[in-house]
């Protein structure tokens, strides 16, 4: 019995806690025939990679960054593989976690800073004041785009955090009230219960590229 009502959503601080094992758990559900090319498993990554390298390149033209987005990309099959783990029952969704979006986002911002202000620092100089800003709010202006750069690893952690919480939360809430409502409203429940399902699923893919399109924009801005 849940002793809080978030407590499915709180992993055990122990090192060894079976959680954090759903981390792994996708690796068993990844057949052997994927690794025979050619294979229907193999085409639709294929078909996949190439899709999301184009929306990669259409974001950062620059040569420079060519071989990132092999690296995003991954993050994307990786943040979208545990999103879906986290819909099956008993399986901790590792991404809900502040623990893992926030070990992603801020090395990856971190790297994008240093590069880009050891390597380009005249061009970071010039992201703090926007084009065509009025002389008399230019201070207030690198205020503000000073404080929006650091706080964006935090965003790009709770983003992800808090849209898996949300979903996962209202299909526990829904579930916990089946044995409370008559037998005619079971039905509906469950109809409930699958639309939401579906939406989660959604949602898994969106918040996947959500963090990769954000994550590329910010490379880019330093490129």
């Amino acid at each position: 019995m849940m002793t809080n009502l978030f407590s499915s959503f709180d992993p055990s601080t122990n090192v060894f806690s079976m959680n954090w094992l759903s981390m792994f758990l996708p690796w068993m559900f990844i057949p052997f025939v994927y690794w025979f090319t050619p294979s229907r498993f193999n085409m639709v990554w294929m078909k996949l990679t190439k899709v999301l390298n184009n929306e990669i390149k259409t974001l950062t033209p620059n040569k420079e960054s060519k071989g990132m987005s092999l690296f995003i990309i991954s993050i994307f099959i990786m943040i979208m593989i545990n999103n879906f783990m986290g819909l099956f029952p008993y399986i901790f969704t590792s991404t809900s976690h502040m623990a893992i979006t926030l070990s992603m986002a801020l090395p990856l911002w971190l790297s994008f800073m240093i590069f880009g202000w050891i390597k380009k620092t005249m061009n970071m100089f010039a992201h703090l004041v926007p084009q065509g800003t009025p002389p008399i709010l230019m201070p207030f202006m690198v205020c503000i785009e000073t404080i929006s750069n650091i706080i964006r690893p935090g965003t790009l952690a709770v983003r992800l955090s808090a849209n898996m919480i949300a979903g996962h939360l209202l299909m526990t809430l829904l579930g916990s009230v089946g044995p409370l409502i008559p037998s005619p409203m079971v039905n509906i429940l469950i109809i409930v219960q699958i639309l939401l399902l579906i939406l989660e699923m959604s949602v898994s893919i969106i918040q996947a590229y959500v963090f990769m399109i954000l994550t590329t924009l910010y490379s880019s801005e330093v490129n």
